[in-house]
């Protein structure tokens, strides 16, 4: 992982992709979102969505598991380049999430991370505070799924 200095608004990076299949989608809503459009092809279309669709919450998951696996494999690859691996700070929270358009089963989504704003905390000026928009594309090309991420990154020179 990067450390704040190393990060520029603007930054975006791919992240990976995910496909929803008829089962990945019933089996996250049977735990989660038990919502009969979620649950069922023909309640999915003889909803305002026309088929069996995913939960957003699922497709929020899937955006951070890709996340994590994409940051595990970055801090694999500096640490065997020998670079020192920035530990991240939890998230404060994410901001104006949106399900834009419909995830249905055998959608393919396209997740990307771009950097919105920087700035250094006011009461912890050792770390900064990073805005990134994480959004989702379908194989059409359509964005289905944004939100705001907020999240603690280390300076590299901890006594600013």
């Amino acid at each position: 992982m990067n450390f704040f200095e190393d990060i520029g608004v603007g930054q975006r990076r791919e992240i990976g992709s995910f496909t929803f299949t008829v089962e990945a989608i019933k089996k996250f809503a049977a735990k989660f979102d038990p919502q009969r459009f979620h649950l069922s092809e023909e309640e999915g279309r003889n909803s305002l969505f026309g088929g069996l669709a995913a939960s957003g919450w699922h497709v929020g998951s899937a955006c951070m598991k890709l996340l994590i696996a994409d940051s595990q494999r970055r801090a694999g690859e500096a640490t065997a380049r020998g670079e020192e691996v920035a530990v991240w700070g939890p998230s404060p929270g994410f901001r104006e999430l949106r399900w834009i358009k419909p995830v249905l089963a055998g959608d393919t989504i396209s997740f990307a991370s771009e950097v919105e704003a920087l700035r250094t905390s006011a009461s912890r000026p050792e770390w900064g505070i990073l805005e990134a928009r994480n959004s989702g594309t379908n194989q059409r090309g359509e964005l289905v799924f944004s939100l705001l991420a907020i999240a603690f990154v280390p300076r590299r020179n901890k006594s600013i």
